[in-house]
């Protein structure tokens, strides 16, 4: 059995979507990057601890952990704490191009092996310039407040995005050819 490892709504939809079957355990685990970590690094190491988290629960199934961070000039943006957070967020995001990384994790054990795979994969996403009236009506939406970056590509921020490169799925916040990929590699998919 595959068990994701998140409370995410989008996650879980994407997985569906795929036609994954999965059960939801969310792991809970702080989402802090560590002093001085890399953007990658952390993504990476959060994926891992979630995953193992419930695996260490369930050593007979799968888990998938997923975590997804927006870097802008080499600044990890998180989940906004408040409203005033989120507006902070979108005008870094304004104009520019940053990266969304989200670090996968997929863990579970081969006989007497435990394996933890992690990897990463990297979109870049370019903004067009948004004003402080547009930014304002957007947090009023909520539409901002769980995701990282403050933004949802799917919903209303749709509008200002310009261009990606690389995985759309990974901007929403998991990167499912890839764990396709993953799935396949372990006989599992």
């Amino acid at each position: 059995m595959l068990v994701l490892a998140s409370a995410s709504p989008r996650r879980a939809e994407l997985l569906r979507n795929a036609r994954f079957v999965f059960k939801v355990q969310p792991a809970h685990i702080p989402e802090e990057p560590l002093p001085g970590e890399a953007p990658e690094a952390c993504a990476q190491r959060l994926a891992r601890e979630k995953a193992l988290a419930i695996f260490h629960q369930r050593p007979e199934d799968w888990v998938l952990g997923a975590d997804t961070i927006v870097v802008i000039d080499g600044t990890i943006l998180n989940k906004p704490a408040d409203e005033a957070d989120a507006k902070r967020m979108l005008q870094l995001l304004s104009g520019k191009t940053h990266r969304v990384i989200t670090g996968v994790c997929l863990a579970g054990s081969a006989g007497a092996e435990e394996i933890c795979d992690v990897r990463a994969e990297t979109t870049e996403v370019h903004f067009h310039p948004i004003s402080d009236e547009e930014i304002a009506d957007y947090v009023a939406t909520a539409e901002p407040m769980d995701k990282a970056g403050a933004y949802a590509i799917q919903g209303v921020a749709s509008r200002w995005i310009s261009r990606i490169d690389g995985c759309y799925f990974n901007v929403v916040g998991l990167p499912v050819p890839l764990v396709y990929r993953m799935m396949q590699e372990r006989g599992l998919a």
